[in-house]
């Protein structure tokens, strides 16, 4: 049974945050001026999607039916760059199903450039695999590349790749494996708003150079936008390799400009809260309390640590890495035996300290017998 399945008394405990809208121990938002919430009928939606995605009882909603695993197929996954905790996540998901089908699967770090992605893609083209991953980037950035599969009989699957789940033949992926970004975006902002009783002040982080981070983010903020008394402070575009140096920078910036104001922090990763909260603990800032960090996708161990131990980062939307690692084989699989996608999307989900059960990731329960059974292992 998966760890988070173990927090008995989390109904309570949710029940309690969203009466309050802090988290438990959590200080009172300065913006708080008044009890009553800065936007009613966005509050009210707001805790009630909360509620609902922060349920840990979350079992196998994903296919039951498909081919049986073939023999002796190869992959290469192109990670965007292996700095990005969540790609790396996928790519251990996508090694550990490989080898229980028997394939051998590759992995090229992309090192977060277009120069060096290309040049990972070249090579994984010289490899002659069945199979390539685009894990975290733009395709239209390694068009040709595609094109080249494609010519080959390559089968290409994306993972972030593009906004949007599923086949996109103008593109050249049999499948993008992702959360709906929609779904995503709006339920970060709707904690942030059920969290501070509609009255937050907001800085926002954001790639804007991957097309799929830069619209998960704007939906982030348009969804804000339905609480009048939720201010978007900042919206800082750092990209992700670049998150390391700038996160500390921009952060101290922010302190500065900001203060007390800034309650709350929504990011398209979780790893720009990884490098902020040493700059917070330096200017004195509880680890608990405000500003309250958010990541909207992909939950890797060093967040659910972060959020577990109530260092900087309250919450976050983990994508299901490892069981999306499996999808993105079972896809392939399905792809070489000339079968549909299975147009599988991981339900949207909420992390917090008080239903963790002290995980370090979240997946749906049984995804690994549910394929294996379709495999036949």
């Amino acid at each position: 049974m998966h760890p988070t399945r173990k927090a008995v008394l989390t109904s309570v405990v949710l029940l309690a945050v969203a009466a309050t809208g802090c988290e438990p121990g959590g200080a009172t938002s300065s913006h708080r001026t008044s009890a009553e919430p800065g936007c009613p009928t966005a509050l009210a939606r707001a805790k009630q999607a909360v509620k609902k995605a922060q349920d840990v009882d979350a079992p196998w909603k994903g296919p039951t039916t498909g081919p049986a695993a073939l023999r002796g197929k190869s992959v290469v996954y192109i990670a965007q760059t292996l700095s990005n905790p969540g790609v790396a996540g996928v790519a251990q998901g996508v090694q550990e199903a490989a080898s229980i089908l028997g394939w051998h699967a590759r992995t090229i770090n992309g090192q977060g450039t277009p120069t060096a992605i290309r040049s990972a893609f070249k090579k994984a083209l010289d490899l002659k695999p069945d199979g390539i991953v685009i894990a975290g980037f733009d395709p239209k950035s390694v068009a040709d590349e595609v094109e080249r599969a494609d010519a080959a009989g390559i089968e290409v699957i994306g993972w972030h790749a593009t906004a949007a789940p599923g086949p996109s033949a103008k593109l050249g992926l049999f499948s993008n494996v992702t959360s709906k970004v929609e779904d995503v975006a709006r339920i970060s902002a709707d904690w942030i708003i059920a969290r501070s009783r509609g009255r937050a002040g907001v800085v926002l982080f954001t790639d804007a150079t991957v097309p799929f981070a830069k619209h998960k983010s704007d939906l982030i903020k348009k969804q804000l936008a339905t609480c009048s008394d939720v201010k978007l402070l900042s919206y800082r575009n750092i990209p992700i390799p670049e998150a390391n140096n700038r996160s500390i920078r921009e952060v101290r910036s922010l302190l500065s400009r900001f203060g007390d104001r800034w309650t709350d922090s929504a990011a398209i990763n979780d790893l720009y809260f990884r490098h902020s909260a040493a700059v917070l603990r330096a200017a004195g800032k509880d680890g608990a309390g405000a500003p309250y960090n958010i990541g909207a996708g992909d939950g890797d161990p060093s967040a659910f640590q972060r959020i577990n131990g109530e260092q900087f980062q309250a919450a976050t939307v983990p994508e299901p890495l490892s069981e999306q690692g499996w999808q993105i084989v079972d896809e392939f699989n399905r792809a070489f035996a000339g079968r549909s996608p299975s147009g599988y999307v991981a339900p949207v989900h909420i992390t917090t300290a008080a239903n963790s059960g002290g995980a370090l990731s979240w997946d749906s329960e049984g995804y690994r017998q549910a394929y294996r059974k379709i495999w036949g292992k």
